[in-house]
């Protein structure tokens, strides 16, 4: 799947996974710097849940030694450089649930990859590696990679963010370490305005507290990392908001007998938010041209109401110019809008500079984007707000764009889908900047 499909808010997960259910399969990505041993944390989970066979484990042992890594590094590059440089996804289950795990990289260059895997995951766990960090020192320095990596997963909206401090084994007092370790993430998400469900020490290579829990180790008596990660609640779909739908296809179907939509054309896709039923009004974005729902059809193509989150088939109850990228509306509701006040986590190579035009994507809608103005730069060293007249690679600050076509956008507080566009350099056509509506 493409990076531009998951920023945009259309991620093909299972119509059976329910999403509304706080209890179904949850999806989470590990994030945290390099080498704070996110790839060995995912192995530990694979490996001490039973989810790996053992030929598998078998052909990842080097020298007699397993390299718990290698379970999710499948590219030959990062096996040989040792490094994680695309998201790889792994699934297991526990007895009460079931897990989707992205291992996201740690590299500045390859932020764009993380920031892919953040944006439909339902938690993250942010690694923190207590030997890179000096420990003994309460008013210590975190990480640069460690800030930047927490402000996006908190900016992409992640529901629920950990705190895993890693390699504690390796340090002489784990017990201080991990104190200090705490007191300077807490200060860190509390001037950050980021929520924190819980901060876990852990050793990934040993296997502390990562399945089974090693009672007052570091001082710490809460649940193991595996424990905690069973109760966080999976995303729940937009389903109060009104009404949206990206037009993914477009189906002509022959009218027969059989034939429920009656020889009209189907208009498929995911719905954004809220639902849709018979009988509702939308209004067709960009024509502003209104039509009723005569038929609603589920991913099996049986008639029925579908929310947010679903994939559905619509039938209009008159023909209509509509084609891929258009989008169905609530009738009077939304606002369309070509100026746009956005959070911009900037993830090309060139520096974002004012009066550059991109192509900017909603849904399956591309329209061009001019980059209006540059508000300022968030520094995630300070979190302070900055002046500024480009952003650099990896940056994040707030922008101004002004759209050559309207878009219906929602604040991304609100909405995941209608609230992020994603921004595409018109020559190169890499994905340059992910895009959040205030």
């Amino acid at each position: 799947m493409s990076t531009i499909d998951l920023i945009a808010g259309n991620a093909r997960i299972a119509e059976t996974t329910g999403q509304n259910d706080p209890r179904s399969a949850l999806k989470f990505i590990t994030c945290g710097s390099v080498d704070d041993g996110k790839s060995t944390l995912i192995g530990r989970l694979l490996v001490d849940s039973k989810a790996v066979l053992q030929d598998h484990l078998a052909g990842v042992q080097r020298a007699g030694v397993t390299d718990l890594a290698l379970l999710t590094d499948g590219l030959s590059a990062e096996r040989e450089q040792g490094i994680t440089i695309d998201v790889a996804y792994r699934y297991f289950a526990t007895e009460s649930r079931k897990f989707i795990i992205g291992d996201a990289p740690g590299h500045e260059q390859y932020t764009r990859n993380m920031v892919t895997a953040a944006s439909s995951a339902d938690a993250a766990v942010v690694l923190v590696d207590a030997t890179k960090l000096d420990w003994k020192n309460p008013a210590m320095e975190l990480l640069a990679q460690t800030r930047r990596h927490s402000l996006l997963v908190n900016l992409l909206r992640v529901p629920s963010i950990v705190f895993a401090v890693n390699k504690l084994d390796a340090v002489e007092d784990a017990t201080l370490a991990f104190k200090n370790i705490s007191a300077a993430l807490q200060a860190f998400s509390s001037a950050a305005k980021i929520p924190v469900k819980a901060t876990v020490p852990v050793s990934a290579l040993k296997g502390y507290n990562v399945v089974d829990a090693k009672p007052g180790w570091c001082s710490y008596e809460g649940l193991s990392l595996l424990d905690l990660l069973e109760t966080l609640p999976s995303t729940v779909a937009d389903t109060a908001e009104p009404f949206a739908f990206p037009v993914q296809w477009v189906e002509k179907t022959a009218s027969s007998s059989s034939d429920t939509s009656q020889g009209r054309r189907v208009f498929w896709g995911r719905v954004a938010t809220g639902g849709v039923q018979p009988g509702q009004t939308v209004t067709i974005l960009p024509s502003g041209q209104s039509a009723v729902v005569a038929q609603v059809l589920d991913h099996t193509r049986q008639p029925k109401s579908v929310l947010a989150g679903h994939s559905a088939g619509i039938v209009l109850d008159r023909e209509l110019d509509v084609s891929r990228g258009d989008w169905l509306l609530a009738d009077d509701t939304f606002m369309p809008s070509r100026e746009l006040s956005v959070t911009v986590a900037w993830m090309d190579d060139e520096p974002l500079v004012a009066g550059r035009i991109y192509w900017a994507l909603q849904g399956h809608r591309w329209v061009k984007a001019k980059i209006k103005r540059i508000v300022h730069k968030l520094d995630v060293n300070t979190l302070a707000e900055e002046n500024a007249r480009e952003l650099p690679p990896n940056a994040i600050g707030h922008i101004e764009l002004s759209l050559q076509e309207p878009l219906a956008t929602l604040p991304y507080a609100r909405s995941r889908v209608l609230g992020s566009l994603v921004l595409v350099d018109t020559a190169s056509h890499k994905t340059s900047g992910a895009v959040l509506v205030l």
